[in-house]
């Protein structure tokens, strides 16, 4: 149901004025007695990721829409005395540094708020409904169909439960903006685990550009996912005209591929140059006589002009060879044709292509052979009207 905002019970800094709405104690959920909501045990040495609860969800294939390289960010949270809310959307693993302190504490790599009290002696405890919040901007418009809170490394300083709720603005609104804004439940509250990745599945279909992240009643976060699919505005894209219809920030996401060992082919459709060779998709050594492939789908139906590959900080590993197959979603699931012949690659280049015939498409398969890694593709075109 609707939430309504209300001034929080307790809140620090400019951003005190973003209120976090109340949610009844009975919609609550009950905690589990199979041990899933319990602490992690104290870290013993060694591995710190050796005893992380890990989760299978199928929604991570799926674009992180929160990912700090698409533009995602932590505008503002009530409390990060222990550990900056910005730590929530770093693309990389948490990192743990046993006794590695500073002035509050053990340095962690997350977002960490301080020991929430009770109003007073007689009532020393937080009352149900206390809680700390962040606010999210998404990197990209999109659908959320699944959340991941993951809780590395805060082992008995970690949240109870969390709830995520979401709205969509139109432009670049501030604080003072999403006070006003009406949200949307889209994880209920629910209880999570220490040193593990919490997985939560979204029913909702609605477009968002912003969410709200609570934790009740305090403690870490390591990192926020959220998996779903693009939709950026389609007066921006109109407005653009030719654009790279594959990247991920204007709504292309991979759709299946051979071989995911060493990187995942979502690199491939990242903003920017890549940085290092695992920045781009590399596959495992073939030792055998096939090849390696992407599958992508479109920003939308539209037609390509011209192609980039990139194989940046890709020396001894680059792909051999590539060719590019289309596919309109009119036609038939096996209607594929040449874009791109195989085509010589070398290492470390970028290799500019022309396309001599414009043709629709709204599906792309890049194949790459034997194997070998791919940095960067662009599908420069524009959308198609019909």
């Amino acid at each position: 149901m609707p939430v309504s905002p209300t001034d929080p019970d307790s809140t620090t800094g400019d951003a005190a004025a973003i209120a976090a709405a109340t949610i009844p104690a009975a919609t609550i959920p009950a905690a589990a007695d199979d041990g899933t909501a319990t602490d992690a045990l104290p870290y013993a040495g060694g591995n710190p990721y050796a005893d992380y609860r890990h989760g299978e969800f199928p929604f991570t294939a799926l674009t992180d829409l929160a990912d700090r390289r698409l533009g995602g960010a932590v505008l503002a949270a009530n409390d990060e005395l222990f550990a900056e809310r910005e730590n929530l959307l770093l693309p990389e693993p948490a990192e743990f540094r046993p006794h590695t302190f500073g002035n509050k504490g053990q340095i962690m790599d997350g977002w960490e708020t301080r020991r929430r009290r009770g109003a007073g002696t007689a009532r020393p405890h937080p009352a149900a409904e206390d809680h700390d919040w962040a606010l999210i901007r998404l990197g990209v418009p999109g659908v959320v169909h699944g959340v991941v809170v993951d809780t590395a490394h805060f082992r008995g300083n970690h949240p109870r439960q969390i709830a995520v709720e979401a709205t969509e603005l139109p432009g670049t609104p501030g604080p003072e903006e999403l006070l006003a804004a009406d949200w949307e439940p889209l994880v209920p509250r629910s209880p999570v685990r220490g040193h593990a990745a919490n997985g939560f599945a979204v029913a909702s279909r609605r477009r968002v550009t912003h969410l709200r992240l609570r934790q009740y009643p305090d403690g870490g976060i390591a990192r926020l996912r959220v998996h779903g699919e693009a939709r950026p505005d389609p007066a921006w894209l109109a407005a653009l005209g030719t654009f790279d219809l594959a990247a991920l920030e204007y709504g292309g996401a991979v759709e299946d591929a051979s071989d995911r060992f060493f990187s995942p082919p979502a690199n491939m459709i990242m903003p920017g140059r890549s940085r290092a060779m695992g920045d781009g998709w590399e596959n495992r050594r073939r030792r055998d006589e096939g090849h390696d492939w992407v599958r992508l789908r479109l920003a939308g139906r539209g037609v390509i002009r011209a192609v980039e590959i990139d194989t940046g900080y890709y020396v001894g590993n680059a792909a051999g060879w590539a060719a590019l197959h289309g596919r309109d979603e009119r036609g038939g699931p096996d209607d594929w044709f040449e874009l791109v012949p195989r085509t010589r690659l070398q290492p470390d280049a970028v290799h500019r292509l022309l396309l001599p015939a414009a043709r629709p498409v709204t599906h792309v398969r890049l194949d790459v052979f034997p194997d070998g890694g791919i940095a960067r593709l662009r599908l420069h075109g524009s959308l198609l009207d019909d």
